[in-house]
């Protein structure tokens, strides 16, 4: 008998190391592949830029008595026009190193793949364009006209390869044309403005337009949205801006305080108390996490769905938030599943083990725990930023949240992103992994490897340095409290800010 059950330990610790490699691999190909992708913080700096850029046009009423150059520099900057253009022609030069790093990889590229990376030079390719089009409208507006000719010269002269290469060379000409000496009117020139451009940058070359063509019937209602929407902007503004600085000067107070606290109680040992009484080995936490998350729920539930032919991207906006909530909801139920067969002969189990409430207060830890991870996210992110030059990828449901305009599509994706995320992932990754892994190292240890191997499972290379520290706050946190719904309130609330950020910069670019 215990020979037959040594036989079958044996087997099964091969079918591990066998599922093992196998994710080990495909874990490593799509980091690799993550490294060619563009991430999304370019994307929401020029996003937040269009709102600044809108929020210039505000004219405060005379009987206000506000000073409007005073108004502009204190909430937009000095010259946000210039800024505008330095944020423009810096993301134009990542967007032009990206797109000579795709084509050299196509060189060497197999045919499998080759696919893939031309796909990624036409998204980037497309967006060269579209730089180059605003960018021209923003040296044409601070009178360096003959700049933003040869800038739309520049567009106009490259080939077109790509079916959305025509509409925006056309755009071009017409820009090109109205600030030309002397200008030119086309006949489809604002039907062409209207559906080629948005934003600022639409009004204006409405604005342009309409003042050569002497229409001012068309050019005071023109104005009047301009106001409307200035004044709306200055709001998001404040959302996306005023609140996290806020938030970030109260977690700056808040680590001081928790810097002064630990020093003082420097000499009393703690590290030993944090540790929890952990009844399983290595052998089990390796197969909940290979087994039950990795494998499971990231390749062979896919595997699944796709063989029984479930796929509604095709369907829009809604279809796909529907699959997103739903996929996750199959992943993490899994997982969970994988887990509770792994540690159910260990029950009861030892105190501590996933408690929802602990020792300490969940809502005062997982608040605080959020004003004191934006200060050091913000570090990180800046950090961040300056490794990758762009590139790295990022979580592809944030690209979605930004560019999606249906309200009840973005309701399924933030259920998603701040409910079912946050009570799956910290179930697994802090109510179960973090502490198993105390067995073997320090509370210390244990955080920052838990956090790392957090960071790696959303498979995205530029992410894992601030997904890490994340974590390790989030551990810390768990760690302290002793309950699960501390670090749950804290990583609902930063993905929570995170999506209504992106809803507010999203909804600005009209």
């Amino acid at each position: 008998m215990t020979g037959k059950l040594l036989a079958m330990s044996n087997l099964k610790r091969v079918l591990l190391t066998i599922i093992t490699l196998v994710v080990v691999s495909l874990l490593g190909v799509s980091l690799v592949g993550s490294l060619g992708e563009p991430q999304i913080g370019d994307r929401l700096e020029l996003y937040q830029t269009d709102l600044v850029l809108q929020a210039t046009e505000y004219q405060p009423d005379a009987a206000s008595g506000i000073d409007p150059s005073a108004l502009r520099k204190n909430l937009l900057g000095e010259n946000p026009l210039k800024s505008a253009l330095e944020e423009y022609q810096a993301t134009r030069k990542s967007t032009e190193t990206s797109l000579e790093q795709f084509r050299s990889r196509l060189a060497s590229q197999p045919a499998s793949q080759a696919e893939e990376v031309r796909l990624a030079i036409q998204q980037q390719e497309s967006l060269l364009d579209q730089l180059d089009l605003r960018i021209g409208l923003l040296q044409a507006k601070q009178n360096q006209v003959p700049a933003a000719l040869e800038t739309w010269k520049t567009l106009l002269d490259r080939p077109i390869q790509r079916a959305d290469s025509k509409p925006i060379r056309d755009t071009a000409t017409v820009l090109s044309n109205l600030w030309s000496d002397p200008p030119q009117l086309l006949p489809d020139a604002e039907a062409n403005i209207q559906r080629n451009l948005e934003g600022w940058f639409r009004q204006q070359a409405l604005t342009q337009l309409y003042t050569l063509q002497q229409r001012n019937e068309a050019l005071v209602p023109l104005q009047a949205e301009s106001q409307a929407i200035a004044e709306e902007t200055l709001l998001k503004l404040g959302i996306v801006g005023a609140l996290p600085t806020l938030g970030g000067i109260i977690g700056i107070i808040l680590l001081i305080t928790l810097g002064v606290r630990t020093w003082l109680r420097r000499n009393q040992p703690r590290d030993g108390t944090l540790a929890w009484n952990v009844p399983w080995t290595g052998e089990t936490v390796w197969q909940v996490l290979i087994v039950g998350f990795f494998f499971s729920g990231q390749i062979a539930l896919p595997v699944l769905l796709r063989l029984l032919g479930i796929d509604f991207s095709g369907f829009g906006g809604r279809a796909q938030a529907v699959t997103t909530l739903v996929y996750y909801l199959l992943m993490a139920g899994t997982a969970l599943t994988v887990l509770y067969l792994s540690i159910r002969r260990f029950f009861p189990l030892p105190e501590d083990w996933f408690r929802l409430t602990g020792k300490r207060s969940g809502l005062l830890w997982g608040v605080g725990g959020y004003f004191a991870a934006l200060p050091l996210m913000l570090i990180v992110s800046v950090m961040n930023q300056q490794i990758w030059q762009g590139q790295g990828g990022s979580n592809p449901l944030l690209k979605i949240v930004l560019e999606e305009g249906d309200p009840i599509a973005l309701s399924l994706f933030f259920v998603t992103a701040a409910i079912a995320a946050p009570v799956f992932e910290e179930i697994m990754f802090r109510g179960f992994l973090l502490p198993s892994l105390t067995r073997y190292f320090p509370v210390w240890g244990a955080i920052a490897l838990s956090s790392l191997i957090f960071a790696t499972a959303h498979l995205s290379l530029s992410e894992i340095i601030p997904l890490s520290v994340l974590g390790a706050i989030l551990g810390f946190v768990y760690t302290r409290s002793r309950g699960l719904l501390s670090c749950m309130l804290l990583h609902s609330l930063w993905n929570s800010v995170t999506m209504i950020g992106l809803f507010v910069l999203g909804s600005g670019i009209d």
